[in-house]
């Protein structure tokens, strides 16, 4: 099945499943991420895009590099753990490569390469994959100790698409602080299909 049909069928018409509500979720913003880090790209000097990735919003918080590698992360993880199977050991390497970024930032080819990883990685996946019964106990154990103890429907809700959402709004604003050119346009261009043609202001 195609892709661009695979993904619309998961955007339309469907129960709101745990897959349902993700992997269109996760796609739409990974591929807003990249779409964001190429613009970057095309406006900063010529050999300097690549500075972008150790910038900061606070001396305190990882750059830009480690937010990429981390909205990567909650993807796997959360396929991980809704599916029931151990994590592979890409995400040990991108955890390792987010912690050690300030040092190894890497490029904005590294960071593309991981999306598009990632994005392959949901776009395999089947239809029901993450449909586990939402009331399913799942045990969430932090890297600090504290263990939460969730179902899969809070697990997804409460966690998941939070943290992911951190780390993608961490790097748009990564971005603007840094006087890239972006906009609201850029942060929804997932909702244009959804405009009424005639409705489109002109010019």
């Amino acid at each position: 099945m195609p892709a661009d049909r695979k993904r619309n069928q998961l955007l339309q018409g469907k129960p709101m499943s745990l897959t349902n509500l993700l992997v269109p979720t996760y796609t739409q913003m990974l591929g807003a991420l990249s779409g964001w880090l190429t613009k970057a790209q095309a406006q900063m000097p010529k050999g300097d895009a690549d500075a972008l990735m150790s910038a900061r919003l606070a001396a305190d918080m990882f750059p830009l590099s480690t937010q990429v590698r981390f909205a990567c992360v909650q993807v796997r993880e959360a396929v991980c753990r809704l599916e029931g199977v151990a994590f592979p050991e890409v995400i040990g390497e991108l955890l390792e490569e987010g912690r050690n970024a300030g040092e190894r930032p890497g490029s904005f080819s590294d960071a593309q390469a991981r999306i598009d990883e990632t994005l392959a990685l949901l776009e395999g996946l089947a239809p029901d994959a993450l449909d586990a019964h939402p009331d399913k106990p799942l045990v969430h154990e932090l890297p600090n100790g504290m263990i939460l103890d969730l179902t899969a429907q809070q697990y997804a809700r409460d966690w998941a698409l939070a943290q992911f959402y951190f780390h993608i709004m961490t790097a748009y604003s990564i971005l603007r602080s840094e006087k890239i050119e972006l906009g609201k346009a850029d942060y929804v261009a997932h909702l244009f299909p959804y405009i009424r043609p005639e409705t489109i202001p002109k010019g």
